[in-house]
């Protein structure tokens, strides 16, 4: 269960669940009709060292119908959700913004596989070992940043923007914002206070885009228990169902609307559909269908 102090690195908490969606990007990049394409998804995975993962993305853990679609699950989702916040950058940089923060980096590439437009600086935020491996890693492969990549590691729960403005970070110009799947790991207050700040360090025309689980996460959390149920026999002893904070939240895009954004959102089916991914009911995707994908621009004006 989580503790109001507690840490992580990429084999555990939920530095365990970025690790689990990496290994998702690693399995839709291979696909036939690949949404997404991440070279670096497998060998950030493997250099976590978590066997379970390892042979997940090896095809050594039972996928379809022995796994109760577990593994189907998380790389449908994760393959959409990818191309969406890729999107969201991309179409910020076209625009003419040249700062990005990732808020809740964890093992995220974008900064070495989006091709951004010069210059830009991307900030990326997360626990310090969950940052000091993936930086590693990185080095390790030889791979290069394709923009001003900056690195924050700080926990979200302390003073973060004072943190960021330390890296460089500028207030006083466009931000293009991502808090990818992030606010269930939040309890409600927080959440709140995470749209606060970003606010409060965001220049009029920033962007910003993230997910809301209207249900705070309970649905999910159901369904986590029975991957790990489906799971655990194969080694993963990691409950997620634990990680994620429930109870009643503000709706993000009312929030956000309140403190001076432009906001649009679509729910998960809608962006599939954009992507020209199949939904169905009947799926064990439909425990997520609540889900809502959102952007924003900060008005002008708007304090």
């Amino acid at each position: 269960m989580r503790q109001d102090d507690d840490s992580w690195d990429l084999a555990s908490s939920v530095g365990a669940t970025a690790t689990m969606v990496a290994a998702a990007r690693a399995l839709a990049s291979r696909e036939p009709d690949a949404l997404i394409t991440d070279p670096y998804a497998e060998p950030l995975v493997r250099a976590v060292g978590n066997d379970f993962f390892t042979r997940l993305i090896d095809g050594r853990v039972p996928a379809g119908e022995d796994d109760g679609g577990a593994a189907r699950l998380i790389t449908d989702v994760m393959a959409v959700r990818t191309r969406f916040f890729d999107d969201f950058f991309l179409d910020a940089s076209r625009a003419g913004v040249r700062q990005a923060v990732i808020l809740a980096s964890g093992l995220d590439s974008r900064a070495y596989r989006l091709p951004w437009d010069e210059p830009t600086t991307v900030f990326e935020l997360d626990q310090p070992r969950v940052i000091d491996a993936k930086s590693a890693t990185m080095a390790d492969i030889g791979a290069t940043p394709t923009c001003d990549r900056r690195t924050v590691a700080v926990d979200l729960r302390d003073d973060w923007p004072a943190a960021l403005r330390a890296a460089g970070f500028d207030a006083s110009v466009p931000t293009a914002w991502s808090a990818e799947g992030l606010l269930i790991y939040l309890p409600p207050d927080a959440q709140d206070r995470l749209f606060d700040l970003v606010t409060e360090l965001s220049a009029p025309g920033s962007r910003l885009a993230t997910e809301y689980h209207p249900d705070g996460g309970a649905i999910l959390a159901d369904r986590a228990k029975e991957m790990n149920e489906r799971w655990r026999e194969h080694g993963f002893d990691v409950d997620l169902s634990g990680l994620v904070y429930s109870g009643d939240r503000h709706p993000v895009a009312d929030y956000l609307t309140d403190l001076g954004w432009s906001v649009s959102g679509r729910t998960r089916p809608e962006v599939f559909a954009h992507y020209g991914r199949a939904w169905t009911d009947a799926d064990v995707l439909n425990t997520m269908r609540g889900s809502v994908a959102i952007t924003a621009i900060k008005d002008q004006g708007a304090s």
